[in-house]
């Protein structure tokens, strides 16, 4: 056997190697069973490519009752009876804290250049880090209104099946060019991404029932595209988009609040039919301010849905936008906020 060991606990809070042969014999004897038998323990493929750095796992030391493997390297066990990701046990908490920080590559990165020409681009980096959350590798992730393809792209890096649909056919068109131009052909999953140019609330009568593992998306944010502030002054300045298009379908052409309001929940809610029992929905908002009234955009969104669906609010992380540039607004005469945060909506399928 060597002078590898098999098997690890915990003793005062520290991950401790068990060097009693018996047990590591044992130990191993369970480890070659998880290993020829990977598909039934639902190991994930990231821990089979680094099985020679694995040790069973049990907290009290019971190699009978261990159902956890542990990776060495990064000081960490499994659970193998984790069916929401594949993360490892120091992976997963950072990600339940409510408030993380925004990243990006920056306007001037090379390959942010088509990113930016959406008026409300979200970086993939963050949808990259919810989907790793909330899915495991090969799952199956829909993005109804899918803009410029952050989520796409991410699901290649993360190794998900990315499904967008998107209304406007140059977002659209701009969402294949991104995959095909921004991310390496070696990634495997880069040809399993599947764009649909279509109104999203007629695109998902046509998607099968419990189809999906997990849904990602950021809706507009109403009509307060057509808001001249500094941002839109800038693109305009630019020659960029500000608003998302002119087509009838699209909600953010909505002249009433309400009416917006009950479209969009309405839509989400209809999402549990396509979307797997227990898996989960994320909805990234703003609140905004219009004139001089300020809408809680994401609690009415919240409570909307919760009361027409199968789906409960299960917590609300913030997203807090830290590179976003501070304006005047309101200066000197009044109170008039900068938002630089998003609320980060997160439901669990409980249909």
């Amino acid at each position: 056997m060597g002078n590898k060991l098999y098997f690890v606990k915990k003793e005062n809070k520290e991950f401790v190697h068990v060097k009693d042969e018996s047990i590591n014999k044992l130990a191993k004897k369970r480890l070659d069973v998880i290993f020829s038998n990977s598909e039934k323990y639902k190991v994930p493929k990231r821990f089979l490519d680094q099985w020679e750095d694995v040790a069973l796992y049990n907290a009290k030391g019971d190699v009978d009752k261990a159902n956890s493997i542990y990776l060495n390297s990064a000081r960490s066990a499994y659970a193998l009876s984790n069916v929401l990701n594949d993360l490892l046990a120091k992976e997963w908490l950072p990600e339940t804290v409510t408030v993380f920080s925004q990243r990006g590559l920056g306007a001037g990165n090379k390959a942010a250049q088509i990113e930016k020409l959406h008026p409300a681009p979200f970086s993939f980096q963050d949808v990259a880090r919810l989907i790793k959350f909330f899915t495991k590798e090969g799952d199956k992730v829909l993005d109804p209104f899918v803009g410029v393809g952050s989520t796409l792209k991410a699901c290649c890096y993360e190794n998900r099946k990315g499904y967008g649909i998107e209304l406007n056919k140059k977002y659209a068109d701009l969402s294949r060019i991104r995959v095909e131009q921004e991310v390496p052909n070696e990634l495997k999953y880069k040809t399993k991404q599947t764009i649909i140019n279509s109104n999203a609330l007629e695109a998902i009568e046509k998607l099968g029932d419990s189809f999906f593992d997990f849904l990602i998306t950021s809706p507009p944010y109403w009509n307060i595209l057509e808001t001249k502030d500094h941002k839109a002054k800038t693109r305009i300045a630019e020659n960029l988009d500000t608003k998302y298009s002119d087509h009838s379908d699209d909600l953010s052409n909505i002249k009433k609040y309400e009416v917006f309001l009950d479209t969009l929940s309405q839509f989400f809610s209809n999402c549990a039919r396509i979307i797997k029992d227990k898996k989960y929905m994320v909805i990234i908002v703003s609140d905004f301010r219009k004139l001089d009234k300020y809408y809680v955009f994401h609690s009415d969104l919240a409570q909307k849905i919760e009361s027409q669906s199968g789906f409960r609010l299960k917590g609300i992380r913030i997203l807090y936008q830290r590179h976003k540039s501070i304006y005047p607004y309101g200066y000197p005469f009044s109170f008039v906020p900068n938002v630089h945060h998003q609320n980060v909506l997160i439901f669990q399928n409980c249909k």
